[in-house]
This record gives structure tokens, C-alpha cells and sequence, in this order.
């Protein structure tokens, strides 16, 4: 888990120490990681900025990306076209390949009989 350094206003302090103290939160953390974690559900369009953004300086994977922005790989791609990002072909890791594989498991195709079909001309 990162850890991050921060300050603001004291007011806002007290306010989570308040709600700390009347058990809302378990502790400062808690209250802090449920503000971000709500921010970002409801700012749809800044998690996408923030995925690309993090993409787009090789810090994470196409795979990181879509998971963050909570799209699928293919939404992710396509997103990163649009925002003028060149893509990075190719498995990184094997957290990668995983990635790959797990979104090939869930591919669906078509399960149409194809006996039916004329052979293809040669």
C-alpha cells in the first residue's frame, strides 16, 4: 500500500479527526482512502485522464490502465487513440500475459454450425 504526504486546511482536519472520534471512520487512513476511492467513482472522466495519463509516461500497462479507468482493454485502447497516445504492443510482465489471458478467457464467439458453409475457393 503507498503512503502519501499531504496537508490541508485545519478545519478539514478537524472534521475528520470529528468524524473519527464518532466512529464514521476507523482512523484518519480510513476516512482518507474512502474520500479518494469515492472521488474517483463518481469522476468517471478524471479516473480515464489519470489512467492515461499514467499510461501515456510508461508508468503502467495497458492492462493497469483499463483496470484503473474501469473499462475494458479494448474501451482502454481505444480511449488512448482518442487522447492522441501512441500504444505499446507486447506483454511486459507476466502480470501482463495473466492480464491477456484472463481477457481471452472471457471472450465470446459465435457458436454457429459452420458445416453449412461452401468451401472457400482455392
Amino acid at each position: 500500500m503507498a503512503r502519501i504526504t499531504g496537508s490541508y486546511p485545519d478545519d478539514l482536519d478537524l472534521l475528520i479527526e470529528g468524524a473519527v472520534e464518532a466512529g464514521v471512520f476507523g482512523g484518519k487512513s480510513d476516512a482518507l482512502r474512502e474520500f479518494v476511492r469515492e472521488y474517483f467513482e463518481a469522476h468517471e472522466n478524471e479516473r480515464i485522464a489519470a489512467a492515461v495519463a499514467l499510461y501515456e509516461r510508461e508508468r503502467i500497462t495497458l492492462g493497469d490502465a483499463a483496470r484503473l479507468a474501469a473499462v475494458d482493454r479494448w474501451t482502454m485502447r481505444d480511449i488512448l487513440r482518442e487522447h492522441g497516445v501512441e500504444l505499446r504492443l507486447g506483454l511486459v510482465d507476466e502480470d501482463d500475459a495473466a492480464y491477456e489471458v484472463e481477457a481471452a478467457r472471457e471472450l465470446e464467439f459465435d457458436d454457429e454450425d459452420s458445416s453449412d458453409e461452401e468451401p472457400r475457393a482455392k
